[in-house]
């Protein structure tokens, strides 16, 4: 028997003829229309030609690979659902996948049935999405009249695997879905009308989704995603976002919970991995570091020039090792959470002019100025952990020390913005390309090119930032302009009480 036919277009992108044969061969059957391409840049073009619906796409192809075609889709056309198709199939790769934005992933080779099955999972989504955008267009009830609407819209937010839950401006839950109660493990009592503080466990969440359920929180876009754990050691992710009105007012706010158990383990298991092999090198490479400096200082009038400069060599890797190793367990701590559990008050004037001055000798070995500029009145005192605040600057001035030429200036400016404090660090260094920005807080990341050639390092000073400002409730942008410089803003919250909505 045929299965009925589907109004949706599939894009297959793969380098192997056969899978992408297979693949239109199966989806044909089913109704579906199916386009071709062999290689990551025609992938890219069918893209922008055709709109498909869905794409089923290979990591590993030549011209651009499935990642870079995965960040073009999500960046210029988020309607697109993206499936990742790869024999590289790792969990690693799944992850790094779904993170940017992948809606599944399945691994090669596959049955016809694990394929069919994906892409009718994915159908039914596009399907859901289109009724409810057709659904919203239709709306004629405020967000209070939702829990009791028998209609549609239920039956669209009920069948979601992901826990809904949407406040009026009061903060009260008017709608929940049974995919949101059986995460949070609520009972027939917990029934639409009541706080959400009667729904959710975590107070800073609570907090967030209050604000944002009024309209006090105008820059809601900028706002991380929250997490918390559930008695039972679950973990569950936030999202949440206001509704706005026709003429813009806020209605309220619609959550997303998502169970992030496995991702926790996951992530757990690898940070355990790292930190148990890095302490298991660190010693003996230390006392490798240690015994050539010592071989190098007593044949410093012997050996031959060759045989210095091999020692002199092996001794800068060593040294190059042990720092990866410690970049790594810093790394492993802040997923442990075993950074920044001690916050307390700090002058940030203080402790940036302690970092500056313990940093000016680096500056003044490569003839740059390095200059902290802090405004007339005194900065907001802050409530964080200052050994990662001194982490978080030293990097980013160290960064920017490295990647200035000789004779550069490198300030660093720190200001109030509102309910945060504001700290850039501006240098006149060699910049970043704009294809680079959005990758460079990646692990192991570093940008290869002409003017970085000669500068060593672990791709990981960044990382470590952006992990330590998460801990912190802080954030970090970047700008830069090749042969031009570049500034790194760090924002952090205040200890101050926040402005009256």
């Amino acid at each position: 028997m045929n299965e009925p036919a589907h109004d949706l277009t599939i894009l297959v992108a793969d380098d192997e003829a056969d899978i992408r044969a297979g693949a239109e061969r199966i989806l044909g059957r089913a109704g579906f229309r199916v386009f071709q391409a062999a290689r990551g840049d025609e992938a890219l073009e069918l893209v922008e030609a055709l709109r498909p619906d869905l794409v089923l796409l290979d990591l590993k192809m030549p011209g651009r690979d499935g990642m870079e075609v995965l960040q073009h889709i999500r960046e210029r056309h988020p309607g697109i659902l993206v499936v990742i198709i790869t024999g590289y199939a790792t969990v690693e790769a799944a992850i790094e996948a779904m993170k940017r934005g992948a809606y599944d992933f399945i691994p090669k080779p596959f049955e016809p049935d694990q394929l069919r099955l994906v892409v009718r999972r994915t159908a039914e989504k596009i399907r859901l999405a289109r009724e409810a955008e057709k659904l919203e267009q239709e709306r004629r009830r405020t967000l209070a009249d939702l829990d009791a609407e028998k209609s549609r819209v239920r039956t669209i937010i009920e069948s979601l695997p992901d826990g809904v839950l949407v406040t009026n401006t009061a903060g009260r839950v008017v709608l929940i879905n049974p995919a949101c109660r059986r995460l949070l493990q609520l009972g027939e009592e917990a029934k639409p009308g009541g706080p959400v503080t009667d729904f959710l466990p975590d107070e800073a969440c609570c907090r967030t989704i209050l604000e944002l359920s009024r309209g006090a929180i105008v820059d809601f876009e900028d706002l991380p995603e929250l997490e918390f754990a559930l008695p039972d050691g679950k973990y569950v992710r936030v999202r949440a976002r206001p509704i706005r009105g026709e003429r813009n007012e806020c209605l309220g706010a619609v959550v997303n919970l998502v169970d992030i158990t496995t991702l926790k383990i996951v992530d757990r298991l690898k940070s355990e991995f790292v930190s148990k092999v890095s302490h298991e090198l660190r010693s003996p490479l230390s006392t490798i570091h240690e015994q050539l400096a010592t071989v190098i200082g007593d044949l410093v009038d012997r050996a031959s020039p060759q045989d210095q400069h091999i020692l002199a060599r092996a001794k800068e890797k060593t040294r190059g090792l042990i720092s990866l190793i410690n970049d790594l367990l810093d790394l492993s701590r802040i997923d442990e959470g075993l950074i920044c559990r001690e916050p307390r008050p700090v002058v940030l004037e203080e402790l940036l002019r302690g970092v500056v001055d313990f940093l000016r000798p680096k500056a003044e070995a490569k003839r740059q100025e390095l200059w902290l500029r802090l405004p007339a009145e005194p900065l907001p005192e802050i409530h964080a952990d200052p050994i990662a605040l001194e982490s978080i600057f030293g990097n980013l001035i160290v960064n920017a020390i490295t990647y200035t030429p000789e004779g550069g200036r490198v300030e660093v400016v720190a200001e109030p913005a509102g309910r945060n404090l504001r700290v850039a660090v501006i240098d006149n260094g060699i910049g970043i390309p704009e294809q680079h920005l959005s990758r460079i807080f990646e692990r192991f990341y570093r940008v290869k090119d002409e003017a970085t050639r000669h500068i060593t390092g672990t791709g990981l000073g960044l990382p470590i930032v952006k992990g330590l400002l998460d801990a912190l409730g802080g954030m970090i942008e970047v700008q830069s302009t090749p042969g031009e410089g570049s500034v790194f803003t760090v924002l952090l919250p205040t200890s101050r009480p926040a402005p009256a909505a």
